[in-house]
């Protein structure tokens, strides 16, 4: 079957940030994701799953560790398990991004207290 935002599950996540369920099994999951300007997600990392963040439109930093990345549309930063990270838009503008879990992250995120 097609899959496309029309179609895929839909969540709320954050401040008025959305969420499109592209895969979602055991395995692996890719959600497209858009997040408002000036919003930004929970720090937190992952036991087991190994993500890859990649741009789709707008620009984006994620935190890593303290330190800071810009992404840019088509560009994208891989996750390894373990290490703390943070997903922030901190433009004027929407961001919209996949993000590529392996194996699937539910139940896999561990809030840091920075």
């Amino acid at each position: 079957m097609k899959i496309s935002k029309d179609n895929a599950e839909h969540y709320l996540w954050g401040n008025q940030c959305d969420g499109w369920h592209l895969v979602k099994n055991k395995e692996l999951s890719i959600i497209h994701e858009r997040m408002p300007a000036h919003t930004t997600e929970v720090r937190h990392y992952h036991n087991r799953a190994r993500q890859f963040f990649f741009i789709l439109s707008g620009t984006a930093t994620m935190e890593m560790e303290g330190e800071y990345i810009t992404l840019h549309a088509k560009e994208g930063v891989e996750i390894p398990p373990l290490i703390p990270h943070q997903m922030m838009n901190k433009s004027d503008e929407e961001v919209e991004f996949l993000v590529v879990s392996q194996p699937n992250s539910r139940g896999d995120r561990i809030l840091t207290e920075e």
